[in-house]
């Protein structure tokens, strides 16, 4: 049944968000996500079945799905802080290595040698497998008010599998073209120059434009205006981008990157300019994806999805497993990663639409929408279920509130701290403290000031720990870093036992008038329990200390609790 196709430019758009904002309020009372909706809806009023919107309508999208692709990749870039990631690098490392090769191998094997599908489905695909939605995951963290390493070790990886899964499926691409139009490519070696040329143009532009936009509103503070130098930095790197035949999605990452590690003031651009209507970008955008579905192709495509499927979790499961052993991370981490890494959507989708406009692929191309598209609606409908219960099941669920030890982060704690001296310790700890950005004093003046106030009254408590501390003046909030000798500094304690922890506190000014009421709140909390203050202070990683700090915290609010009780 066809009905009168809507060709007006606006007009197309004003229906299309009334139908996805319709179809993303029916999904809802499933408690499934909205982008499950609109890509159902899109199939619905696409040209394979109502044909409400004809094909030359579709292509007419193509601006406003490009802007999305590049809105999707900024974000994906805004969540790799690299000072943040510094401390977790050789695990997160290892996770993506593992996920890049062991994904793309069971995909392409359940697709070609399984079912039968052509090698260039099953390497396109393989590559699109490694992306973990970015958006879903974020929101479920804030849903479930989650807080830890478990999460930031999960936001971090989903943040470095996607800029993995752009990066490969450009050089699957180059593959691919090179068997399927062999007249487009020159000598042999440009299956390797090409993807090179790529990464190098691509990550030079999205670079360049993010220096420039920082630069440009260094000293602009008006939300339109912010929201406008935004719009032409996406917009621009997405045209240039594709007018020099690089990749839009890897420049518009690199831009992400940019903005999240150099706008040292945090301005709202970027993606963060156009929270307020992203909304309605990206309905449209999954909207026009499920309008390209042909309904030939949906019954080979069902049990080559439901391989994928499979596949797809099995990499993510065991690669996050083995990653995480050989990283040697805490337990909960090993075994929840995997399946909290299983949603897929937008990424994804912007590759498979890649794939639509892309000529030589035009014998794949249907399948492979009908595979990709059946797939992320069935991993966005099981995944976010799955990392809803992997929050749930690491212990960092609702850990997302106010507590004593909440400056100290990963990046904020060091291992293995050695030292002839307390001064020579001391200034160790300053310098990390410069080092992340938590203190804008010079490393040394922070030492002298910790060392005038030592050699006044001493900071060791006892049991192994000691708070050094000094007034920041200009701070607006309480920071620190934590040193952990698990051998043991043999500097002067008052119950004689070796020094295993030490806290450097940097004090605001503000809250000078409440320093002795400070450190008591800090030194109550870690030493709560001797058995978990024992463990803390043999502590072998900065990711076993944050554990370790969680339980402190949790008997910290038991205690608590049955105080008042």
């Amino acid at each position: 049944m066809n009905v009168a196709p809507v060709n007006h430019p606006l007009l197309a758009i004003a229906v299309l968000l009334l139908i996805s904002m319709g179809a993303s309020a029916v999904v809802r009372r499933w408690q499934l996500p909205s982008m499950t909706g609109q890509i159902l809806a899109g199939v619905l009023v696409g040209p394979a079945a109502l044909g409400l919107f004809d094909h030359a309508t579709v292509q007419g999208m193509l601006p406003i799905t490009s802007f999305a692709l590049g809105l999707i990749a900024v974000s994906v870039g805004d969540h790799l802080h690299l000072a943040r990631l510094r401390i977790a690098a050789g695990r997160l490392g290892l996770m993506v290595l593992t996920e890049s090769l062991l994904i793309p191998a069971l995909v392409f094997v359940a697709i070609t040698a399984i079912g039968g599908a052509h090698w260039t489905l099953g390497l396109l695909l393989g590559t699109m497998a490694i992306a973990t939605a970015p958006a879903t995951i974020v929101a479920l963290v804030k849903e479930t008010r989650s807080r830890g390493v478990f999460v930031g070790t999960l936001v971090a990886a989903v943040a470095l599998n996607n800029i993995a899964c752009i990066a490969l499926f450009e050089l699957a691409m180059t593959i691919c073209r090179v068997e399927l139009a062999p007249e487009s490519m020159g000598h042999p070696l440009q299956v390797l120059t090409v993807p090179l040329r790529q990464l190098g143009i691509s990550a030079g532009l999205g670079a360049g434009v993010g220096l420039i936009l920082i630069l440009l509103t260094r000293n602009v503070v008006h939300p339109q205006r912010l929201t406008t130098g935004s719009l032409v930095a996406i917009m621009g790197t997405v045209g240039l981008a594709s007018t020099l035949g690089v990749s839009p999605l890897l420049a518009c990452v690199v831009l992400g990157i940019v903005l999240a590690n150099l706008d040292v003031d945090q301005k709202e651009i970027g993606h963060l300019a156009f929270e307020n209507f992203e909304g309605a970008i990206f309905a449209i955008f999954f909207t026009v994806a499920g309008m390209e579905l042909d309904f030939t192709y949906l019954k080979p495509a069902g049990a080559l999805a439901l391989m994928v499927v499979v596949a797809r979790a099995s990499g993510k499961i065991l690669s996050a497993w083995g990653a995480m052993t050989l990283a040697r991370a805490p337990v909960n981490i090993r075994r929840y990663l995997g399946p909290a890494l299983v949603p897929q959507a937008g990424v994804a989708v912007g590759l498979i639409l890649i794939v639509q406009q892309t000529p030589f692929l035009a014998d794949v191309k249907q399948l492979l929408l009908a595979v990709g598209l059946t797939t992320v609606t069935v991993n966005e409908i099981i995944g976010p279920l799955l990392t809803k219960l992997a929050l749930q099941r690491s212990g960092e669920a609702g850990l997302d509130t106010p507590h004593v030890l909440e400056f100290l982060r990963e990046e904020c704690i060091t291992t293995g701290v050695k030292g002839d001296s307390k001064e020579e310790v001391v200034g160790k700890l300053a310098d990390l403290l410069v080092r992340i950005g938590r203190c804008d004093l010079d490393h040394e003046e922070i030492a002298a000031r910790v060392m005038k106030r030592e050699r006044e009254a001493s900071s060791c408590l006892g049991r192994g720990l000691a708070i050094p501390h000094f007034i920041a003046e200009g701070a607006t909030e309480l920071a620190g870093v934590m040193g952990v000798s698990r051998r043991g500094l043999t500097f002067p304690t008052p119950d004689g036992q070796p020094l295993h922890c030490l806290v450097l506190l940097a004090i605001p000014e503000s809250m000078a008038d409440a320093e002795a009421e400070i450190l008591a709140s800090v030194a109550r909390a870690l030493s709560v329990s001797g058995r978990l203050l024992s463990q803390l202070n043999h502590a072998h990683s900065p990711a076993h200390v944050c554990a370790v700090l969680q339980e402190l915290e949790a008997e910290s609010l038991d205690d608590l609790l049955e105080e008042n009780t």
